[in-house]
């Protein structure tokens, strides 16, 4: 590589790094904790546990389970039921005030869909794991804090690219992983940072491209629902949302049927953001860890119970669901989640040591820098203009 281009390279990886490296080490400090979501939330006292029931308890209807909510929150609505893919039988009712009401003013409570019974409110904007999830997705900004991560997100795999293509000239002297403990802090923490900079980079890679993806979680789900829902709702966007709402389970067998195979992930009311004014949508999902998160939206009209259409799930909704637990590790159980939390670990001490050696460069004379690299005269010659 000639010295040109070196420089070149050098001057993507410092500025890219530069800018990216605060909310970079953000992400990964507040990433650590959200690995073990599940695990701190129990152990914080946070979750509802399932109460035990004889073996053999027959889960009750949907139905039924609606209209304790109702009662649970007079003059609400329902507008979300989920069902939790990581403890069968634990329920998630969304109740708003109205259709149009704004999604964050929803209140959620768990039932037992076993027993019937509402287990209490979920308050979950309240808990310190709701904050460091906001401020790791958008900053609690919305979707211009999100799209801003996913552009930091962008520099940080440009400088990963970049630390690859400087990698290389910068071994050619030195045997891999060589720690020159007999120099210079300075040296140390160079050595240090390229050793563990390399050795994690297809993980940083795979983390990072799926961070900004999912950054892309908005707008990527409005262009499905805009797709997909425009034209199977068209016929009936000038109905008004149905006065009787047909029965929920038999919409949920008649769901069951046209996606065998499949489990309920969640259902939208009509007039909610994931549905149409006159539908059921229900978003079915796999039984594997990994096609658990793949959803595939049935429509059935709320009106007659029928079955309306099963949409396909377009590439661009396949990649962002693919992503999101690549991203987190948390399709693996827990020794990926160790794995995971401790290759974050690992790229903080990197970011931080990038950091440090940026700061402590210009104290170092030019001289000894290019000593510090280890490189032949013809090499040396060209790094000093490269690190003046």
């Amino acid at each position: 590589m000639t010295a040109r281009a070196i420089k070149i390279w050098f001057q993507v990886h410092k500025w890219t790094s530069l800018i990216c490296t605060a909310f970079l080490l953000m992400l990964c400090l507040t990433g650590l904790p959200l690995i073990f979501y599940h695990e701190i939330e129990h152990a914080l006292g946070n979750e509802i546990e399932l109460p035990d029931v004889p073996s053999g308890t027959r889960s009750i209807s949907v139905d039924e389970l609606i209209e304790t909510g109702k009662r649970q929150v007079p003059g609400h609505v329902p507008m979300f039921v989920n069902w939790d893919d990581h403890e069968p039988g634990k329920i998630f009712l969304s109740m708003a005030k109205a259709p149009d009401a704004p999604r964050a003013d929803n209140l959620i409570y768990i039932a037992d869909g076993r027993t019937g019974k509402i287990l209490g409110e979920w308050k979950f904007r309240n808990t310190v794991m709701f904050f460091l999830l906001r401020l790791h997705y958008d900053m609690f900004a919305g979707v211009p804090g999100a799209l801003f991560l996913g552009f930091m997100g962008l520099l940080f795999v440009t400088a990963v690219v970049s630390g690859i293509v400087l990698y290389a000239p910068f071994m050619r002297r030195l045997e891999f992983g060589t720690v020159r403990y007999g120099k210079s802090t300075r040296v140390k923490w160079l050595d240090l940072h390229n050793l563990l900079g390399v050795v994690t980079v297809a993980w940083v890679l795979v983390v990072g491209v799926t961070g900004v993806i999912n950054t892309l979680t908005e707008p990527i789900f409005g262009l499905w629902q805009q797709d997909q829902l425009t034209k199977f709702a068209n016929p009936y966007k000038d109905k008004p949302i149905p006065e009787k709402l047909a029965s929920l389970q038999d919409a949920l067998d008649v769901a069951r049927k046209a996606a065998p195979g499949m489990q309920p992930d969640f259902v939208a009311y009509p007039g909610s953001d994931f549905s149409s004014r006159q539908h059921y949508a229900f978003f079915m999902r796999g039984e594997t860890p990994l096609t658990s998160r793949l959803l595939n939206p049935v429509l059935i009209d709320a009106e007659t119970g029928e079955l309306t259409a099963t949409g396909d799930r377009p590439w661009y909704v396949t990649t962002l669901l693919v992503s999101q637990p690549l991203h987190f590790g948390d399709y693996g159980g827990m020794p990926l989640k160790i794995i995971w939390a401790i290759l974050d670990i690992v790229t903080i001490v990197v970011l931080g040591s990038g950091l440090y050696l940026w700061l402590a460069r210009r104290k170092v004379p030019i001289e000894r820098r290019v000593g510090e690299l280890g490189l032949g005269a013809t090499a040396r010659s060209n790094a000093r203009s490269r690190l003046a």
